[in-house]
């Protein structure tokens, strides 16, 4: 080979204890499972194992742990491996507003024509689909959530007999 020097630039030359550190914190902090899969496959090489190896340790490809170690070489810092923000699927019902839902949960269910005291997703949903706005009880739900709505069991209450009606068993109420 001659004069021809190998250069040796495995990431484990260029991984040092504070990368190590740094990368031991962030794994024991991670709460995405994601996230937390890139910091040990990483924090595996910085311990001196092979790509190949941590690859196989963490169930991912080599070429994934190959990309990581590129992110986290860039910053040196393990936020570097986090997701990306996306946009994401459109929202199809954008008249579904928390000021529509807001709306819609203020009528009493029974006025509506419905035989029920109080709303169930379920009900509202096909409330609104005969209104246009057809809309899957899982999609409401998400929605209610996100407007701040939360489920809770319908209490009953017990109501007293009107004044005017005569008691039930024999006798007079006076008495």
């Amino acid at each position: 080979m001659g004069d021809m020097q190998r250069h040796d630039h495995s990431p484990g030359t260029w991984l040092d204890e504070a990368d190590r550190k740094r990368l031991a914190a962030a794994l024991a902090g991670a709460r995405e499972a994601r996230v937390y899969r890139r910091l040990e496959a990483l924090l595996l090489v910085a311990e001196g194992y092979c790509v190949a190896e941590a690859a196989r340790r963490c169930r991912v490809d080599r070429s994934s742990v190959h990309r990581w170690l590129v992110q986290y070489r860039a910053r040196h810092e393990p936020t570097a491996l986090r997701d990306r923000s996306r946009s994401g699927r459109p929202r199809l019902h954008h008249t579904l507003t928390p000021q529509r839902l807001a709306a819609a949960l203020a009528r009493d269910p029974h006025r509506c024509g419905y035989q029920a005291t109080s709303w169930t997703v379920p009900l509202l949903a096909h409330d609104l689909a005969a209104k246009g706005l057809a809309v899957s009880p899982r999609t409401l739900r998400r929605r209610l959530h996100e407007a701040g709505y939360r489920w809770k069991r319908p209490r009953y209450v017990y109501v007293e007999r009107a004044a005017h009606l005569p008691q039930k068993k024999g006798g007079s109420p006076d008495v």
